[in-house]
């Protein structure tokens, strides 16, 4: 395999429930993050039902499991999320944000729904990938806040897209070349919300790949993780 990777999920510093879960299949080229809603009924579920559903599915004739075949199995855990928060009450919401990375010989695939992220380093420059499906996403693009103002901002933990939130699941979709020696990092905004971009590129560049992701999550203990915080690291060697 032209890649080798690594996985880890952890109820932070404050939570006792763990609502993250993560997807470590490098055989097939398929890794996955999926943080369930906060504040919502059954977020565990709702990225559990993800990441059980991905890790059903098997390669196609060439090796990977096709892109499709992925939306389509997220398809039917959103109308399964759907039907199920349906049966429990009008106001219920079952639902997971799910960021999914695959790889194809030399090209990266990743998609995702809400603000879980998919990173690059690349020549030791990070560059974030995904784009957060966030309401203080929506308000950086529009000019209204910086960027530097997200970390603090009152309504940072509200997500505009989740699988199991509407009836037909639309999700983000990037491709990009990969190149020997590209780490990729899949992450929850437990992660990313508590250890800044900086500290992140410094260590997927200094911590041997085996390592990085429990490197990541005890950086993010240490400063406090008030969110479930999950990491999944992949280094393509072309």
């Amino acid at each position: 395999m032209p890649y080798r990777s690594a996985a880890r999920t952890h109820a932070g510093a404050v939570r006792l429930r763990n609502e993250d879960s993560v997807l470590n299949r490098p055989e097939i080229g398929l890794w996955a993050v999926a943080d369930g809603a906060g504040g919502h009924q059954r977020g565990d579920y709702a990225s559990a039902c993800i990441i059980a559903a991905l890790d059903q599915l098997n390669p196609g004739p060439r090796g990977a499991v096709p892109v499709e075949t992925v939306k389509s199995r997220l398809a039917e855990v959103n109308l399964g999320l759907r039907e199920k928060a349906t049966a429990m009450g009008p106001d219920v919401l079952i639902g997971s944000t799910v960021a999914v990375l695959l790889i194809f010989e030399n090209k990266g695939c990743c998609l995702w729904a809400g603000d879980s992220r998919l990173y690059r380093l690349r020549a030791g420059q990070l560059l974030q990938l995904s784009h957060d499906q966030s309401h203080v996403q929506s308000l950086i693009d529009r000019g209204e806040i910086a960027p530097e103002a997200a970390a603090t901002h009152p309504l940072g933990n509200i997500v505009t897209n989740l699988v199991g939130a509407a009836d037909e699941l639309v999700l983000e979709e990037r491709w990009d070349r990969l190149e020997p020696g590209d780490l990729l990092l899949l992450c929850s905004d437990g992660l990313s919300g508590a250890i800044s971009d900086f500290e992140i590129a410094a260590i997927l560049r200094e911590t041997p790949v085996p390592a990085v992701a429990d490197s990541l999550i005890e950086r993010a203990l240490a400063q406090g993780a008030r969110d479930n915080v999950s990491a999944v690291i992949v280094e393509y060697s072309g």
